[in-house]
């Protein structure tokens, strides 16, 4: 099974939950900053954060772009000051590009200036790692 693990980070949040993900799953995260190619994958996760309640606007660019044929399914990991937001401009650019995209989204704090200082903390980012293994896992079924 051929894995990307993707992500865009302003803060370094994403980045660090990406790394830690990708460590897990054997595999390099790629910036989306730089506008990775993506061949053939079975299976993405793509972690980003929440900004003003919405993703950054060239994540959603680069995901525009993103077709069936390069990534078949995709998994949502996502740090927001309030993390009840999710990624769902993303969800919806993917699945109308014929994407299909895991029900289940992975939510966490992340803070901003002196809002939820310490997050996303080592517990989060080890829940971020179980819920990557657990997709791939059911992936493979």
């Amino acid at each position: 099974m051929e894995i990307a693990v993707l992500y865009r980070s302003m803060t370094g949040h994403s980045k660090k939950i990406a790394r830690a993900i990708g460590e897990e799953l054997g595999v390099e995260p790629m910036n989306i900053k730089k506008n990775p190619q993506l061949a053939d994958y079975d299976l993405a996760f793509i972690v980003g954060g929440i900004y003003s309640g919405k993703s950054l606007p060239d994540m959603v660019e680069y995901i525009k772009t993103l077709t069936v044929e390069q990534v078949r399914k995709v998994a949502l990991v996502t740090s927001s000051v309030r993390d009840k937001t999710g990624q769902d401009e993303v969800r919806s650019v993917l699945e109308s590009n014929g994407v299909e995209v895991v029900n289940d989204e992975y939510r966490c704090r992340g803070n901003f200036l002196f809002f939820k200082m310490g997050h996303p903390n080592k517990k989060e980012i080890e829940e971020a790692v179980k819920f990557a293994k657990n997709i791939r896992t059911a992936s493979l079924n």
